[in-house]
């Protein structure tokens, strides 16, 4: 998910600018990094630790998660000292000024941040989105029976197993699989919100990423986990259960390309069950004309045989899809079902939402 920087950063100056910002509005639901962007944005050495990373990677959020990702390690050397101001790896976690120790780890590790820094990039797989796509999925399937699931941008694909969580909806009740989840994602909604009575039928599943998550991969699933800020224990607890049921119940996620390859997938999805497209904060990350393309990628293959679009997005950082424009708030993520039938293609804007599943507003 993007965190909404324009400024491509490069000096120190402007690295500790984006650190003060970040400290500012991370403030309620991030303490522990609003508190170390603070103390970063004052000190030129921590801050310019971004320059190390490629210009479209240098955002805050890079250097916490590298540094995340070597404290999940078990790395030696001042580890210890700063784990203990992480509320997801202590119990009681020290509220007083992390920046010495933070200083301190990330002079001993210098090799091994500055080796991350340039090679990694923030990757989200957030399964509490999940809890907002499934009234979507479930108009569909009182709509058209069964369906076949394609998740673009689909990362480690935790949100293929869509069907294998349980959900509590306040106010709107519950549903969860007959045979038991060990995860319920709890969602606040507003609006008459068609809560399912039961989990979809999903016939067939895909995934598609250009760089995806091999859920076996011990280094690329923790650095899922690095990516998820250490003050938000409920998403760092679910993810590590999420990656154990992906792992006991497969999930398939092909290596490939948005416009090139979706196409050929959903034609494929098709011959089992009514195909649907999901999108979840990944189109930002591509091109004004990238975008263009995808959508009319979608539009050739839905003029051919019926198609679902279900997308949880910005409509401000991607004005080109069909719904909600640019003139809506920046800090907006709207889920918009898209529906093509015998060629002819309708657009509904469902709600908006917290990007990470918290609270749904239906229109």
């Amino acid at each position: 998910m993007s965190d909404g920087w324009t400024e491509t950063a490069t000096d120190a100056t402007a690295c500790a600018r984006m650190f003060a910002d970040f400290a500012r509005t991370t403030q309620s639901r991030a303490p522990l990094y609003s508190r170390m962007a603070s103390g970063i944005a004052q000190d030129a050495q921590l801050a310019g630790l971004l320059l190390r990373s490629p210009a479209a990677q240098r955002q805050p959020v890079l250097l916490f998660a590298c540094v995340h990702d070597l404290l999940l390690a078990g790395i030696d050397g001042d580890g210890a000292e700063l784990a203990r101001y992480y509320p997801n790896l202590t119990a009681d976690p020290d509220g007083s000024d992390p920046l010495p120790a933070l200083r301190r780890f990330c002079a001993y590790h210098e090799l091994a941040l500055t080796d991350r820094l340039a090679s990694r990039s923030t990757q989200t797989n957030e399964i509490g989105r999940c809890a907002l796509l499934l009234p979507a999925f479930g108009l569909l399937a009182a709509e058209v029976g069964p369906l076949a699931h394609l998740d673009v941008g689909a990362s480690a694909g935790l949100n293929l197993l869509l069907d294998r969580y349980a959900y509590r909806y306040e106010p709107g009740g519950s549903v969860a699989p007959a045979s038991g989840s060990p995860i319920e994602l709890e969602c606040s909604i507003r609006g008459d919100v068609p809560v399912p009575k039961a989990l979809p039928v999903i016939a067939d599943r895909i995934g598609l990423d250009r760089t995806p998550v091999d859920v076996h991969d011990t280094a690329a699933t923790r650095w899922l986990e690095a990516c998820v800020w250490p003050d938000q224990r409920d998403r760092f607890a679910r993810l590590r259960t999420a990656l154990g049921m992906a792992r006991r119940e497969g999930v398939t996620v092909r290596r490939g390309d948005a416009i090139a390859d979706a196409p050929a997938l959903v034609e494929s999805l098709a011959e089992s069950a009514h195909p649907v497209v999901t999108n979840t904060w990944v189109l930002n990350y591509l091109s004004g004309v990238e975008r263009t393309a995808y959508v009319d990628a979608l539009e050739t293959v839905g003029a051919a045989l019926d198609l679902s679009w279900v997308y949880l997005e910005s409509p401000y950082l991607t004005p080109e899809l069909p719904g909600p424009g640019r003139g809506d708030p920046a800090d907006r993520t709207a889920l918009v079902l898209v529906r093509w039938r015998s060629g002819h293609r309708t657009v509904d804007h469902l709600a908006d939402a917290h990007p990470h599943g918290y609270w749904l507003h239906w229109h």
